[in-house]
C-alpha cells in the first residue's frame, strides 16, 4: 500500500512505540519520521512540515550535542518551508544553518558552501534583499572557486544563481550583465 496508508502506519508505529512486537527506539523513531517527512514533502509539503518539526524536537531532546544531525534536519525543514512559499522563515533558518556550519566546519568546507548555495537560491526566489543576496553570492562564489575549483558542480551552480540574481535585479542593465560575466570568467 502506498500514499496515506504508509503515513498512517508510520505514525501509528511512532505513537504506539512498537513494531512487530519489538520496541521502537528513539533513534529508529527519528529515522522513521525523517523518511515519512521526505516522502510527504514532494506531494504534500504542508503535511511534511509538522513531521520535520517533530523530528527536530526529538533530535534536540535526545541528542542535543549532535550538531550535524540537528543541522541536517533543520536543512530539510528549511527546504520544506521554502517549498511552501514561506521564504522569509526559510531564509532565517538557512542563515542560522550557514553560520553554524561556518563556525564548526569553516567557510571553505564543501558542506558549508552547499548550505550557502541553498541560501542563495532561496534568496533569489524571494527577492527580498537582492543587493544582500548578490553580495553574499559573490563572496560564496569566491570561496567555492578557491576551495572546490572553478569547474566544480557547486561552484557552477552558485555562478548560475548569481547570474540569475543579477538578471532579476530591478536596476540590471545589459552592460551590467556583460561586465559581471567578464568578471566571472576572469576570476
Amino acid at each position: 500500500q502506498t500514499g496515506r496508508g504508509d503515513a498512517a502506519a508510520t505514525t501509528r508505529i511512532y505513537f504506539e512505540g512498537r513494531y512487530l512486537g519489538r520496541p521502537v527506539t528513539d533513534e529508529n523513531r527519528c529515522i522513521a519520521l525523517g523518511m515519512l517527512a521526505e516522502g510527504l514533502r514532494g506531494s504534500r509539503p504542508e503535511e511534511a512540515l509538522p513531521v520535520f518539526q517533530a523530528q527536530l524536537a526529538l533530535w534536540r531532546r535526545n541528542w542535543p550535542d549532535d550538531e550535524n544531525s540537528i543541522l541536517i534536519v533543520q536543512t530539510n525543514l528549511s527546504s520544506c518551508l521554502d517549498d511552501l512559499g514561506r521564504r522569509e522563515e526559510a531564509i532565517d533558518l538557512k542563515v542560522d544553518i550557514y553560520r553554524r556550519r561556518e563556525a564548526t566546519l569553516g567557510a571553505s568546507h564543501k558542506t558549508t558552501i552547499l548550505d550557502g548555495c541553498s541560501l542563495v537560491i532561496t534568496m533569489r526566489r524571494s527577492m527580498i534583499c537582492p543587493d544582500e543576496a548578490i553580495a553574499f553570492a559573490r563572496d560564496l562564489l569566491g570561496e567555492a572557486r578557491q576551495s572546490l575549483g572553478a569547474d566544480h558542480d557547486l561552484t557552477l551552480r552558485i555562478g548560475f544563481t548569481l547570474y540569475g540574481l543579477l538578471e532579476d535585479h530591478p536596476n540590471c542593465t545589459r552592460d551590467n550583465l556583460r561586465l559581471n560575466l567578464v568578471r566571472h570568467q576572469r576570476d
